[in-house]
């Protein structure tokens, strides 16, 4: 089987042109799930998401913050065939010889019901039934997101097939980069008319409501709205974009992977979320604002025309006012007694566990600061000063983190080791990215060779030391939107 480009174009992406080799190849494929998945005669649409590196905003996503994001070379592909059958089947290729392929199949009438679509709830449940398909949410959520949200009833049914390079667990956001390839497939190749800032904010709804995972919109944002070698900027609240930063011309940033697994629906980065809507919520009762609370444990809502509902719309200045009224600490039980419930529609308190409230709510409004700080400064002349602020902005950022309980020993160990080689040899600031708790350390780097090489000595010592497998991530491509589609014939 041969595949032709119909529209679009893989000028200047290798990995696009290695996807259409293995698509072209599918019947003589070494993973038995591929072998007959793409049938002949039939369009073929491919899309393509990059993973991100974290530069600046981190967890303050989901309390409004800006946030400054790359995107990294490593993307996911997604390639969509309709079918006739309305059953969605998707495999996911191996990204190494060490790794198995997966494949997942469902009817589509799994999603729909007595003339209904099936709630996000129960969709959750049925992904959630077997470890081993978990992973189909992020990708077959996509039709149910498109289906609850009024832009598609699909008619027919989906061939899906994923590769990627963007590993998973890293930090480096490869849930997003898999939810933003396969909603710009399925978009096009079914004739839905979204825009790259609709379909980040629907991609978003897959993690937080079919996987389950309390994510904020930046990822999202970058895999679809993303430029290769420049920043993207945007507001949270909930997704304006504030356009691109071209990295300067003296400054470049490196990723290095800990080797110890991220997730951002694991414990330690879902209190910290709660702690922070706890905190808003009871900043919001402090300073005279009007809440509606509902059935205990439910979501409130909050009248406020001060802060719009988003914490990093307080000044630090007013949040050190308020910050009193804020306990360190505080048992879910006897906050619901008190306070009722949180603003936040994705995640819930546990009346049984105890949470973090007073350094959680002060990360976003300092983060947020930092943030406007470290794009500001990106403006100024190039200068040895500069660079050195630059970086003190993501060392503090980094200790946030720490100080919030999502640091790592392996993320700080990288970062003390970026601190030690420092400015006189080419390495400025560095940071752990996304939601923490292991990871990849962001670093600002001199664009020169001597950098480069600090660089990957920091990755062999730290490998040497800790006895895991470190990657290096360098270089960036361009988002969704960028990319486009590619419209294939299968011949």
């Amino acid at each position: 089987m041969r595949s032709r480009i119909v529209s679009g174009s893989t000028q200047g992406l290798e990995d696009a042109g290695r996807f259409l080799e293995t698509l072209a190849s599918l019947a003589r494929s070494p993973v038995p799930e591929a072998r007959g998945l793409i049938e002949p005669g039939t369009e073929v649409v491919v899309a393509r998401a990059p993973g991100r590196l974290d530069v600046m905003g981190g967890i303050a996503d989901y309390s409004g913050s800006l946030v400054l994001q790359l995107p990294i070379r490593e993307a996911t592909f997604a390639a969509v065939q309709r079918d006739r059958e309305r059953r969605l089947r998707i495999v996911s290729l191996p990204a190494g010889p060490a790794d198995r392929a997966a494949g997942f199949e469902m009817p589509l009438a799994v999603f729909e019901g007595d003339g209904g679509v099936a709630s996000y709830e129960e969709a959750r449940a049925f992904f959630q039934r077997d470890p081993a398909t978990r992973w189909a949410a992020y990708a077959a959520g996509v039709f149910l997101v498109l289906m609850r949200e009024g832009r598609s009833r699909f008619p027919e049914g989906a061939r899906v097939l994923v590769a990627s390079d963007v590993p998973e667990g890293k930090g480096v956001s490869s849930s997003a980069a898999l939810e933003v390839a396969v909603m710009t497939a399925v978009a096009a190749a079914f004739d839905i008319v979204l825009q790259p800032r609709e379909i980040a904010i629907l991609c978003q709804k897959v993690e937080n409501l079919v996987v389950g995972a309390p994510c904020g919109v930046m990822d999202q944002m970058t895999a679809a709205c993303g430029e290769a070698d420049r920043l993207l900027a945007f507001r949270c609240q909930p997704a304006e974009l504030q356009g691109h930063v071209a990295l300067p011309e003296d400054l470049t940033v490196y990723g290095i992977d800990s080797g110890i697994r991220h997730a951002v629906s694991g414990a330690d980065y879902g209190s910290v979320r709660v702690g922070a809507f706890m905190g808003y919520r009871i900043l919001a009762e402090a300073a005279g604002l009007a809440v509606r609370k509902g059935a205990p444990g439910a979501p409130v809502a909050v009248d406020d025309p001060r802060w719009h509902g988003y914490l990093v719309n307080l000044s630090p200045s007013e949040f050190e006012r308020l910050a009193s009224h804020l306990p360190e600490r505080i048992g879910g039980g006897a906050y619901l007694a008190r306070y009722g419930g949180t603003t936040d529609p994705v995640t819930s308190v546990d009346p049984e566990r105890e949470y973090p409230v007073r350094v959680p709510t002060a990360h976003p409004v300092y983060e947020h600061f930092r943030v406007g700080a470290f794009a500001g400064l990106l403006g100024e002349p190039p200068s040895e000063h500069r660079r050195e602020r630059l970086g003190e902005l993501m060392y503090e950022s980094h200790a946030s983190y720490s100080a919030c309980g999502l640091g790592s020993t392996g993320t700080d160990r990288l970062v003390d080791l970026v601190r030690e080689a420092g400015p006189a040899r080419g390495v400025y600031g560095a940071k752990i990215t996304g939601g923490g708790s292991g990871g990849t350390v962001a670093v600002l780097a001199r664009r020169s060779r001597e950098a480069e090489e600090t660089v990957a000595r920091i990755a062999e010592r730290y490998a040497a030391e800790t006895g895991r497998a470190v990657k290096v991530f360098s270089g960036s491509s361009p988002g969704a939107a960028s990319f486009g589609v590619l419209q294939l014939a299968m011949d």
